[in-house]
């Protein structure tokens, strides 16, 4: 679980999409950003957290949102993912698993019976300012941007 807390600067990080293009959180002042860190590309948690952020893109691009997702999957994962998927935002490359450190959504995890190390899925909502507005611990995959919407507004 992070250590960053609400209304405090969000980290600074830069990173590599699935079209090989640069982008830092940066790129995005002014603007409300949905960071959402996944575990894995193609796996049927994280297509359907893609897939309803994917659904309701235009609305929220309407609303003065972007989306940025990341894993440590590579590029070309990602690009995978993206293409199969028609997901519209830039999916991030954390291969050296420095942003997800950063933010501190590396750690523990169990499945059936077995511990390893990895993202453990949160999103960060950012405001234009750059401060983290809202952290959403275990995001609800199908219902993502909803459950976005509301804590936004509370």
């Amino acid at each position: 679980m992070t250590t960053l807390t609400e209304g405090k600067k969000a980290p600074i990080f830069k990173g590599v999409d699935q079209n090989g293009e640069k982008v830092s959180l940066a790129d995005f002042k002014g603007k409300k950003v949905i960071l959402y860190f996944y575990p894995k590309d193609d796996t049927p948690g994280c297509t359907a957290q893609s897939c309803n952020l994917r659904d309701n893109y235009t609305d929220l691009l309407k609303k003065g949102f972007a989306v940025i997702g990341i894993s440590t999957d590579d590029v070309k994962s990602h690009k995978k993912f993206e293409k199969k998927f028609s997901l519209p935002f830039p999916l991030i490359a954390d291969e050296d698993q420095k942003i997800v450190e950063q933010y501190g959504v590396w750690g523990e995890k169990n499945f059936m019976g077995k511990n390893y190390m990895g993202t453990i899925r949160t999103t960060f909502l950012i405001d234009e300012e750059g401060k983290i507005k809202k952290i959403i611990n275990k995001p609800d995959t199908k219902n993502h941007t909803e459950e976005v919407l509301k804590a936004w507004e509370s």
